[in-house]
């Protein structure tokens, strides 16, 4: 772009804008769609930042006292969050960038969240407990966050291009939207109300328009508790029988 910019004799932050993208959608050659942006404005924004309007008169004056003075501006647009097993394989990935998490509810009402996008300073374990704590209706402290312990946490893909908050925030999502739903089964069943009548609000599972309330951690104790009213939906038991056949070989005397 600098050199192209001198052979016209154009300035090179205005040959940018003249290049840059204006109507979406916009399809590129390598899959992704941009669907918005406006490229020009960060490149206004950008002069106007450091004053790029009087740079040449800088650039004299600095020269005048045996001084070199440069300026380089650069545009680039980063794939953030990229995850799509569909993009990735088209551009010739051997792997789909999924996430994956796991969030286990122990008696006591403290949580477990296990990640496979590892962190390594970007605040994982301030971010996905609070996400925890707002829909479960829970203290940050009573959130945990596992990531990095092979021993535990099963496979994932880590963290990388802004991949944490869009794709492993995503994926604990899901997962809390399976924990919570059946979090207001229990609760529905424990105050005899309808699922659909179940609500969290200021930490605790009530029934819309009562003063019936549980907390999670009366919730969870009753998971884990032998409640012979529980509704096999909630907590089914398995049943495992099993059948054995022997055929034993039978070794006949031989006479003398």
């Amino acid at each position: 772009m600098e050199v192209a910019a001198r052979e016209q004799g154009l300035d090179p932050a205005e040959l940018r804008r003249k290049n840059s993208v204006t109507e979406f959608p916009h399809q590129t050659p390598v899959i992704m769609c941009y669907d918005a942006g406006d490229y020009d404005a960060s490149v206004r924004a950008a002069q106007e930042a450091i004053d790029y309007a009087v740079f040449p008169a800088r650039k004299a004056e600095a020269a005048s006292r045996g001084k070199l003075r440069g300026i380089g501006p650069s545009c680039y647009i980063e794939a953030c969050g990229i995850a799509t097993s569909k993009a990735v394989g088209s551009l010739g990935a051997g792997v789909g960038l999924w996430e994956s998490a796991e969030i286990r509810v122990n008696p006591v009402g403290t949580i477990e969240v296990l990640t496979g996008s590892h962190s390594h300073g970007q605040g994982h374990e301030t971010t996905f407990a609070q996400l925890v704590a707002e829909r479960l209706g829970v203290g940050t402290d009573t959130v945990q966050i596992v990531h990095g312990d092979t021993d535990k946490v099963q496979f994932g893909m880590g963290t990388y291009g802004s991949r944490f908050g869009a794709v492993g925030m995503s994926a604990i999502s899901k997962v809390l939207d399976k924990v919570e739903a059946k979090a207001k089964k229990i609760a529905a069943h424990l105050m005899e109300a309808a699922e659909t009548d179940i609500v969290v609000e200021e930490g605790a599972f009530k029934v819309a328009g009562t003063d019936k309330q549980l907390s999670m951690t009366e919730v969870a104790l009753a998971t884990y508790k032998a409640v012979p009213t529980m509704r096999s939906s909630v907590n089914s038991p398995r049943r495992p029988s099993r059948t054995t056949a022997c055929r034993v070989p039978t070794i006949c005397p031989t006479s003398r």
